[in-house]
């Protein structure tokens, strides 16, 4: 089901996580007459600085979570990340509230577990082989069926955060370990998937809205870790390849529901796509398109959810993004280069106002247009190594 969207009658949104990306969102909210009232776990996050007012909750505390959307009453309760009380969106849409793009979409997209068994039991997408465990003992054996390589993650955490390669049965314990201590939510169970020798591994925006289903052009990535480090518009798909993965996109966010952009992660090989993980929001990965579309994944995601047409998706030129990560940790960190960055053709540096540097948080991208993806990939590559943090 779409759902039954509130289109003009949206006033107000409350935004759960107050990153980047839901910073975009707020903009593209407020740029269309919405109000956006901005909560996350800390103070001075990136969204807050533009919303109309903001909340700092412990976003995994059901009270808190109740009070605050109780006090504010929004029309639209819109996740921007997954370590949410869920369970409570679940009773608070049951009470009336209007969750994006669903309350159930928001909790079993926070469970890795609840995705998977979703795409590969329920709906028979391809997806890696996959096992679970819930002790070191567990994960020994899981390993021991996957075989190595193999990936291990925790159940419940972004941006890559636990996630590890095991290459060898001496890197279990390891792996054990960095899932247990990154982990967004401390859940002692983690996935441990079969390792896809991938020709590329792409993001394909999928757009759920008023005017049906419709999908952005494929946006090809780099992780390391889990977590983004370059992306790319367009990724270039046979017609074999495009056509299997728009059909997986569609079938998991028709089962997902609601309206909104879903960041489809998916494995390509030459004879098959792989489901891996989906967002049911804007990803990542999807900063690009703030140069290469017409409407941004942001702006699209805003129009979905208010019940807005969306007629066509048009990709204006090629373009390339990198992500800044930070390599130090403080309370006071300096940015430098953005001059020489800025020498760099078509190319833009978007700093998000983190108010704390922590090794490895991402802190701002850098955004390059050019006539050939190489070309963007490359100028993009070449501003953000002139980018120091210190």
């Amino acid at each position: 089901m779409y759902g039954a969207p509130l289109g003009k009658h949206a006033k107000k949104i409350l935004l759960l996580g107050s990153g980047e990306l839901g910073k975009e969102v707020t903009i593209e909210a407020q740029r269309l007459g919405i109000e956006v009232i901005a909560v996350d776990r800390y103070d001075n996050a990136p969204a807050m600085q533009v919303a109309h007012r903001s909340h700092v909750i412990d976003m995994l505390s059901s009270e808190q979570l109740r009070t605050v959307i109780e006090q504010e009453k929004p029309d639209l309760i819109v996740p921007e990340i997954e370590a949410i009380a869920t369970p409570t969106l679940v009773e608070l849409e049951q009470d009336g509230y209007h969750v994006v793009p669903t309350a159930t979409a928001a909790r079993l997209t926070m469970d890795r577990e609840g995705i998977r068994r979703l795409a590969s039991e329920g709906l028979k997408l391809p997806t890696a082989k996959y096992e679970f465990a819930n002790n070191l003992d567990e994960l020994y054996e899981a390993v021991s069926k996957i075989g190595t390589p193999c990936v291990i993650k925790p159940l419940m955490s972004s941006s890559g955060k636990g996630q590890s390669i095991c290459r060898s049965v001496q890197d279990v314990e390891a792996s054990w370990n960095d899932a247990m201590t990154s982990g967004r939510v401390k859940n002692a169970r983690v996935i441990v998937e079969e390792f896809i020798q991938f020709d590329s591994e792409i993001t394909l925006l999928t757009v759920r809205s008023v005017s049906g289903t419709t999908f952005c052009e494929p946006i090809g990535h780099v992780q390391k870790d889990g977590d983004y480090i370059e992306s790319w518009q367009p990724h270039v798909l046979t017609d074999e390849q495009r056509l299997q993965a728009q059909q997986i996109a569609k079938i998991l966010t028709d089962a997902l529901g609601g309206y909104g952009v879903f960041g489809v992660e998916l494995f390509v090989t030459p004879n098959q796509v792989y489901f891996s993980e989906v967002s049911p929001r804007p990803h990542d990965t999807g900063l690009v398109t703030l140069v290469t579309q017409d409407l941004s994944e942001f702006a699209l995601h805003v129009r979905a959810i208010l019940g807005l047409p969306i007629p066509d998706i048009t990709v204006l030129t090629p373009g390339a993004s990198c992500a800044l990560k930070s390599p130090i940790e403080s309370a006071e960190y300096q940015i430098s280069g953005i001059d020489e960055a800025l020498t760099m053709p078509r190319t833009q540096v978007r700093l998000f106002g983190k108010p704390n540097a922590t090794v490895g948080r991402r802190l701002g991208v850098v955004l390059s247009a050019a006539d050939e993806v190489s070309t963007a990939r490359t100028h993009a590559t070449e501003a953000a190594g002139k980018i120091k943090f210190s």
